[in-house]
């Protein structure tokens, strides 16, 4: 008997529709044949699932059993068609009797799921975009694990089943059992899991550093930060992210998505409320860092980031062309990863904070320690980041040592609310100045039409940006990276056009550079 059982599989960060065919003829040799461009993972599902039918208290059929994944061409990698080979192999053997109620359940239900020995449904990864696919066909229903309920839930429209085990699936499927499909409240969703454990307040001293950092957050900018060890730069980075403007709903659900087909949620968790901090080391592989390996590309680092903040500790330290892949990304806001098995695309809107000391032991131009770095060691270091990679990051700031009375003070800080609030305000003005535009939400998007549009400056401006230009050198982006930084400060000034102190500030974020590296 013929069996036809409706699955998703994630392919990137999307998912398309899977038709899994089960053929139990009644005769043959036993033996079970999977076709369809099976992984290694889709192919070892044949001893699984035959021992989840057994120790459900079924049988297995007496027979060759053909499954076919189809479409034919597109991989098929993971263990999520268990559940639904185990089904159909059930239903192809007369097992499963489906009632008049359920009669249609095979054509209008997706399941995906891993099994266990035992009979019971694992979670799998990739269900956000397994069920927005499943909505999207229109089908009444997805069985999923119950591990992975809450995480499906979150698209509206679409009745999810979670399921325990296989034989409570069968049971469902042929009407003797009934599930109530779960369901989250959003907002509730929201409210639990939009909760950072850092605060600005915890910061002592650095108030310029501080400024520099709401300044990038306002428009969205790249910040790099050089000082010796012990400043207070990683300190200062992971809580970056607590000064971003909230997700929004639409936001969320593309940021959970990179993390679900990742496997970075945890059990019970539906959705990513908080904007990613990711940090890697700095011993990171290329393909972690920006995606791709084995098979079908993966997203990196770059990925996970999406919609956060993507914090690179010692920067030279990082593998160079690593590095310098980094430049589609910072200019695009995504990633193409191409291999033999496919190419993909990744979204990767993230802010980049890097972190550097200014030579190999930390304390070059330290007033109170000295430094042991020959002048080759420190041209070495410094060159491993490129001049091209550093243009591409709109700040750079020097983060000195805290004072010993700011340290062991009573004040404390200002709380990231309080500065949120004024990132927020200026995030309105730039949301309201690009408004029908899709690629350009804040100042650190802007392209050369933007520049002239938004950007104008008066002579004053004009000749204080023409004397730093030929002082130090700078380069044409770098020019550009100016005038968008001056746009942030003035709309943080709540200022309608970009005035002589913007202007210098912004200047000031681009001279370290070139008193650093040149």
């Amino acid at each position: 008997m013929l069996a036809k059982i409706r699955s998703v599989a994630v392919y990137g960060i999307d998912a398309v529709p899977v038709e899994i065919e089960v053929n139990c003829p009644g005769h043959g040799e036993i033996r079970t044949i999977i076709v369809g461009l099976p992984d290694a993972a889709v192919r070892e599902s044949r001893e699984r699932v035959y021992t989840a039918i057994q120790n459900s208290g079924c049988r297995y059929h007496k027979g060759a059993v053909t499954i076919n994944l189809a479409p034919a061409d597109l991989p098929k990698e993971g263990p999520s068609f268990d559940l639904p080979i185990a089904v159909g192999i059930l239903f192809g053997d007369g097992q499963i009797g489906l009632d008049e109620l359920h009669g249609d359940a095979l054509k209008h239900y997706a399941m995906v799921g891993e099994l266990a020995l035992d009979g019971g449904v694992r979670p799998v990864k990739g269900v956000l975009p397994i069920a927005l696919a499943a909505r999207a066909l229109k089908l009444r229903g997805l069985i999923v694990p119950a591990d992975n309920a809450a995480e499906a839930a979150v698209v509206r429209g679409l009745q999810v089943f979670p399921v325990r085990n296989l034989r409570e699936t069968a049971e469902f499927l042929a009407g003797k059992k009934e599930i109530a499909p779960h369901t989250v409240d959003l907002e509730a969703l929201f409210r639990e899991h939009a909760s950072y454990d850092v605060d600005f307040a915890d910061v002592k001293g650095q108030e310029s550093v501080k400024r520099a950092l709401e300044v990038a957050v306002a428009g969205g900018h790249n910040i790099l930060m050089l000082g010796p060890p012990g400043t207070g730069k990683s300190m200062l980075a992971k809580r970056l992210a607590t000064i971003l403007p909230p997700l929004s709903l639409e936001e969320a659900l593309e940021t959970t998505k990179i993390h679900s087909i990742m496997g970075l949620l945890c059990p019970g968790q539906g959705l990513v409320a908080t904007r990613p901090f990711r940090a890697p080391h700095h011993t990171i592989s290329d393909a972690a860092l920006v995606g791709g390996g084995m098979g079908m590309p993966r997203p990196g680092e770059v990925s996970l980031a999406h919609r956060g903040v993507l914090f690179l500790d010692e920067l030279p330290e990082f593998g160079q062309h690593g590095l310098e892949v980094l430049r589609q990304p910072l200019e695009e806001g995504r990633v193409t990863i191409s291999r033999a098995a496919g190419s993909m695309t990744f979204p990767a809107e993230f802010m980049l904070v890097a972190a550097m000391n200014p030579c190999p032991c930390g304390y070059y131009g330290d007033p109170k320690r000295e430094c042991r770095c020959g002048l080759n060691a420190i041209q070495r270091y410094r060159s491993r980041v490129s001049g091209p990679l550093l243009d591409r990051i709109d700040l750079h700031v020097e983060v000195p040592n805290v004072p010993y009375q700011a340290m062991v003070g009573d004040a404390t800080g200002e709380p990231s609310e309080r500065i949120r609030e004024r990132v927020v305000a200026a995030r309105e003005v730039q949301t309201r100045r690009f408004a029908g535009r899709k690629k350009v939400y804040c100042n650190a998007r802007m392209g050369p039409r933007d520049l002239k549009q938004f950007c104008k400056l008066d002579e004053t401006c004009h000749e204080l940006l023409r004397m730093a230009m030929t002082q130090l050198n700078f380069s044409a982006r770098a020019y550009d990276r100016i005038l968008k930084v001056a746009r942030t400060i003035a709309d943080l000034d709540h200022s309608e056009r970009i005035q002589s102190h913007h202007v210098s500030e912004a200047i000031q974020y681009r001279s370290l550079d070139r008193q650093m590296f040149a």
